[in-house]
């Protein structure tokens, strides 16, 4: 068993010239996840769960300024971004990076080696790779391609997908995973999902602002975030709410 905890979690975005101040996003997140448990994160443009998912990663641009993250009672704010990755963290972006020049197998045969301390042997990564990639239904010639050069919406959301079955984290953080999808290519993504918390027990913050990805994905608590902070927490039953109603009832 592994338990997320984000308590009272304060945080603003670093201005990019001189001459603004730092604006604070975050403003006393709570959240606990333990393994085996989806949660949901809901709520409008602006709110903050980007952010969030940043912080946690830990991301250049964003300082805590109160509060804390413990990934089984380790102070995750005190770790790099490898270091929290090796130790069981992994965010799927809602914008995935390109990298030119890195081959989709060389990258992901690296980040194993990097979480697992070891270099596969290459048959068995050839295997575990083929298999991965089958599952989310992803043609042989993706994996020679540049890591997100030219990828379509869908494509990169797979790779993201196919990137946590392989790594399988104590914790995932999916910001977003969603966008940009169609529906054949949102159910073969949330099957990957489905497979990883299958496969490994792990606890996923599902951040997204539509219901459709929940009703292949279902979730045991459903979040409302708003200004910065969690302002209601539900059952499944809280995204059909929220689908119908829309998010300002719980704002105001």
């Amino acid at each position: 068993m592994s338990t997320l905890e984000i308590k009272d979690l304060h945080a603003q975005v670093l201005p990019s010239d001189d001459n603004s101040e730092p604006k604070e996003i975050l403003k006393g997140v709570n959240l606990t996840i333990n393994s085996g448990e989806i949660h949901a994160v809901m709520g409008p443009n602006g709110s903050g769960k980007s952010t969030l998912s940043y912080v946690i990663a830990g991301h250049p641009r964003y300082e805590v300024t109160s509060g804390e993250i413990l990934l089984d009672g380790e102070n995750v704010l005190e770790m790099e971004v490898d270091e929290r990755a090796r130790a069981g963290l992994f965010l799927a972006m809602q914008y995935p990076t390109e990298i030119p020049g890195v081959k989709v197998s060389q990258f992901l045969r690296s980040a194993v080696t990097a979480v697992r301390g070891e270099a596969p042997k290459l048959r068995e990564w050839n295997q575990e790779l083929n298999s991965a990639r089958e599952d989310l239904s992803i043609d042989k010639s993706f994996i020679a391609r540049n890591v997100n050069e030219g990828f379509s919406g869908g494509e990169k959301k797979r790779h993201e997908v196919m990137q946590l079955s392989i790594l399988k984290p104590k914790m995932a953080i999916m910001d977003e995973t969603d966008s940009g999808l169609d529906v054949d290519a949102l159910r073969v993504v949330s099957a990957g999902i489905n497979r990883y918390q299958e496969d490994t027990n792990g606890g996923i913050l599902l951040i997204t602002h539509y219901k459709r990805i929940l009703n292949y994905v279902k979730p045991d608590f459903v979040h409302v975030f708003a200004a910065g902070k969690i302002v209601t927490t539900g059952g499944a039953e809280l995204a059909d709410k929220l689908e119908a109603d829309g998010y300002d009832q719980f704002i105001k």
